[in-house]
């Protein structure tokens, strides 16, 4: 069945977005209402495959192999009885109730393999996620790789290993700088795996640049690493990347990237061939102004504490939500983090909650529950909390 001919005595729903949170609400709406005819799930995403982004600092470093741990929509789909749909959004009729897809292009770039199209919905979730935000610093497009996609990660990866290559053709031992803007869970994660890695690389025989040789420099704004986290385990993490060799600036803004390296406004340059941003997270720029949907900072979209927009038929979650509700154990409201467990808990939600919404009936809102966060510091080294309590495994 195809979306254009499902059953019109059953809603539509679509979901944008095969993420941490949009491919566990599409597999739990498919399992819930798709298996029982009680709805016809539609996902879209651009990608045919899924890599949980969190890993993507270890496919960049090289010590994930994402052939092997990727899944395939339309496999996921077959089995939890939704329907898959390849394509990127670039539109939104709220009143024709229609999402526009662009075409999509074949790998040559030589071919169409799918043309632009239209999808139409009854009740439409964005989870499209986010984005790194350079903040329009100079040379931060041009100059730096950033770890938003699976393509991005790859590339980074060839990007190290070719500094390798050439050095060990042409015998001649080399240093190699790496410097890494954002100081947050993926840029602290993304130094200790690039340190691993410069390890793993040399036991391999690339010996021409030797782990001694590698200089990682991680550059942060705020005043301390993993600014978004409890500041123990900002610490403890601190402690670790000190141990292995990691050099961490903080309350240093970056002012300027070239290609030869980073400058700050303090007046610091640090010499690097490989330069990675981590720095920051907004929505896709898509998303200002999409179907005349209210805004808020970062392009995301607003939500109330149910994850609706204005309209009543679209909702939104993840990190391209703004969405204000309670947090667990407070009576504090204030906005979600932009988490991957965000994503996932408020999928969960919404699988949960949908059907009675759809009906018009009361439910209870969101509420926010962090479960702890942990961060992987590469050979079998982590820092966190899980459920309140700090831990430290080496």
């Amino acid at each position: 069945m195809h979306a254009q001919d499902s059953p019109r005595n059953v809603p539509r729903i679509v979901i944008i977005g095969g993420g941490a949170g949009g491919l566990v609400l599409a597999t739990l709406l498919g399992r819930k209402l798709g298996k029982r005819k009680q709805a016809h799930i539609i996902l879209v995403d651009a990608q045919l495959t899924h890599i949980w982004k969190p890993l993507l600092h270890e496919v960049a470093a090289g010590s994930l192999n994402p052939y092997e741990d990727e899944l395939n929509y339309f496999a996921q789909a077959h089995r939890n009885h939704f329907e898959f749909q390849p394509g990127t959004l670039t539109g939104l009729d709220r009143q024709r109730k229609v999402i526009l897809l662009d075409d999509m292009q074949h790998e040559s770039g030589q071919s169409s393999l799918l043309p632009p199209r239209e999808l139409a919905y009854d009740f439409l979730v964005l989870a499209i996620g986010s984005i790194s935000n350079d903040f329009g610093t100079p040379g931060a497009k041009e100059f730096t790789t950033h770890l938003d996609t699976r393509h991005q990660a790859e590339h980074l990866h060839r990007t190290l290993l070719s500094h390798y290559y050439r050095a060990q053709a042409s015998g001649n031992s080399e240093n190699l700088g790496v410097a890494i803007v954002g100081a947050g869970a993926t840029g602290v994660e993304l130094s200790a795996e690039v340190h691993h890695a410069a390890t793993i690389l040399t036991r391999y025989g690339l010996d021409q640049i030797q782990p001694a040789n590698v200089s990682i420099t991680l550059i942060e704004a705020a005043p301390r690493i993993l600014p978004a986290l409890d500041e123990k385990i900002a610490t403890n993490a601190m402690q670790e990347l000190q141990r292995i060799g990691v050099q961490v600036m903080v309350n240093e803004r970056v002012s300027q990237i070239t290609e030869e390296g980073i400058h700050t406004a303090s007046g610091k340059f640090i010499s690097a061939q490989i330069r990675v941003w981590a720095a920051g997270v907004k929505a896709q720029d898509f998303m200002q102004g999409l179907g005349g949907l209210a805004n808020n900072k970062g392009n995301t979209l607003t939500v109330d504490a149910w994850l609706r927009t204005e309209d009543p038929a679209v909702f939104a979650m993840g990190d391209c939500a703004y969405c204000v509700c309670r947090h667990a154990g407070s009576n504090e409201e204030r906005a979600t983090p932009p988490r991957a467990q965000t994503a996932f808990l408020q999928a969960k939600w919404l699988a949960k909650h949908l059907p009675d919404l759809i009906q018009g009936r009361q439910v209870p809102s969101f509420v926010y529950r962090d479960y702890g966060s942990l961060i992987s510091l590469s050979e079998a080294r982590a820092v966190g909390s899980l459920m309140g309590k700090s831990h430290r495994h080496c």
